[in-house]
């Protein structure tokens, strides 16, 4: 029918006529409560918002000359953040003359990665950022 026609038909009802495919050839609408449908869209982008999952990036900070328990007791809080959907980043922080020795430091990073990686793998491999070497870790899929 004309667009005048169904104007004329939403008035009587006491409705508003909504177009919902304004691009279609020919235009399709609906004759509906305006104010009852713009609810209806905000509270399903609500309910969307709230079933999105957020992820955080967790960090656990060691020094280069750990020892192997304490690297134990780091590998078992990453694998609590892991688990729990977060992804975690691993830095190694040098100081002082330790600078000077920082590439004995990547097998200790593979060997954390190595030890999770039943549930995790390498988001970003290890690379120097100023003191810090950094590696990012992510849950399996």
């Amino acid at each position: 029918m004309s667009a005048r026609e169904a104007q004329l038909k939403a008035d009587e009802a006491g409705l508003d006529l909504v177009k919902i495919a304004p691009k279609a050839k020919p235009p399709v609408c609906k004759i509906i409560n305006y104010n009852k449908f713009k609810y209806e869209q905000t509270r399903k982008a609500k309910e969307a918002r709230r079933k999105q999952k957020t992820m955080d990036i967790k960090e656990v900070r060691m020094s280069p000359n750990i020892d192997t328990n304490d690297l134990n007791t780091k590998v078992s809080a990453a694998r609590k953040f892991i688990e729990k959907g977060n992804k975690v980043k691993v830095s190694i922080r040098f100081r002082g003359r330790e600078m000077a020795h920082t590439a004995a430091s990547r097998p200790m990073m593979m060997d954390f990665a190595e030890k999770l990686s039943d549930i995790a793998v390498i988001d970003k491999p290890p690379k120097m950022e100023g003191r810090f070497m950094t590696m990012f870790l992510a849950q399996k899929k």
